[in-house]
């Protein structure tokens, strides 16, 4: 993948600071057909990306914009020099039973009963793989799934993938502490809803959903692995500190999608995964077939709106997305469900 790691090169050269690099956006509309590419990138999206950070981190907006001590920008060149070289200490190492449950998946002669027992050959993922089944996101009728051979028969093939992606992704984002809970929690609540978000805009334009459904999990793996990173080198600073939300903030937004790019390669996913990532991040002027950006924008502002925190109108939405009214009505709808339907079994 030559384009892949030349973008990588250039993006981080070494003569490239920190400071002068333009902070990569997590929501990155191109508008519907029509709108004009700066029109699309309207304020609107700038400030739902702020309330998000905000509902994150657990913070004010002040407290994310506060001004950095000089030994701010070195923490994050130090954060910055170790995704350039793939020397992260919290990246997550891939599941062992990851390659062949790709290959299985993307094997159309793949029966049930092979599928079932890759996964029974992993304990650890066969648990996590029947609590997620059971989840509001993915249980279908009121019976529980009780076991894998089940959830394969019941979810479908689609179904199985996603919840797959799911399962092999949820320990990586379990909190290992209670300083992190909060954080982690609502990452991980985040995650899933933008990720349901992209697979439902991706199967309305009969694209791969399941291969949306995994990517849009990616960035808020980076944001887990980002924070964590970020702590494990305040901690070993001559005198250690605990970052602050600025200083979290800053490491987030600008290097959310280049560890989303170090993950999936870490992981040795298909091209098409990076391929989709950068498609989100950079989207060309009139790009009309982005479902990851699309699934970000409305799964941030449904989550936030279930939050109740400040989030954008519904017309606002409507211009940066590139599905009918009637369309976005019924995505919004099922999202609500599973977001609210996941609330209760928290309660």
């Amino acid at each position: 993948m030559p384009g892949l790691f030349s973008w990588f090169t250039a993006k981080f050269s070494p003569r490239t600071s920190v400071a002068a690099q333009p902070s990569p956006r997590l929501l990155n509309p191109t508008g519907r057909p029509g709108l004009t590419y700066e029109a699309a990138q309207q304020p609107s999206t700038l400030e739902l990306e702020k309330h998000l950070f905000c509902w994150l981190l657990d913070a004010p907006p002040a407290a994310l914009t506060r001004e950095q001590d000089s030994g701010a920008q070195s923490i994050l060149h130090t954060l910055e020099q170790r995704i350039h070289r793939q020397t992260l200490d919290e990246l997550p190492r891939r599941p062992m039973t990851l390659p062949m449950l790709t290959r299985a998946l993307s094997d159309e002669k793949t029966d049930r009963k092979e599928l079932a027992e890759i996964i029974l050959s992993d304990p650890a993922l066969t648990d996590q793989l029947l609590h997620v089944a059971n989840s509001p996101l993915f249980r279908t009728g009121d019976k529980p799934i009780e076991s894998v051979d089940q959830a394969v028969f019941r979810l479908g093939l689609n179904g199985i993938r996603n919840v797959i992606s799911a399962a092999v992704m949820r320990p990586m984002m379990a909190a290992r502490n209670s300083r992190e809970a909060l954080f982690a929690q609502r990452v991980w609540r985040w995650g899933l809803t933008c990720a349901k978000a992209a697979e439902l805009v991706s199967a309305l334009r009969e694209k791969d959903s399941s291969l949306y459904f995994m990517t849009g999990l990616l960035p808020a793996l980076s944001y887990i692995t980002l924070r964590r990173e970020l702590q494990r080198i305040c901690r070993s600073a001559p005198q250690p500190f605990e970052p602050s939300p600025s200083l979290t903030h800053q490491a987030l937004s600008r290097f959310q999608w280049a560890t989303a790019q170090v993950l999936a390669n870490e992981w040795n996913l298909e091209p098409e995964y990076h391929a989709r990532l950068m498609e989100a991040e950079r989207p060309t002027p009139n790009q009309t077939h982005a479902p990851l950006n699309d699934g970000i924008i409305i799964g941030t502002r449904e989550i936030l709106r279930h939050a109740h925190q400040k989030n954008m109108a519904e017309e606002d939405v409507l211009k940066l997305v590139h599905i009918p009214p009637d369309q976005f009505v019924r995505i919004r709808r099922i999202i609500l469900d599973s977001i609210e339907a996941g609330s209760k079994a928290r309660a």
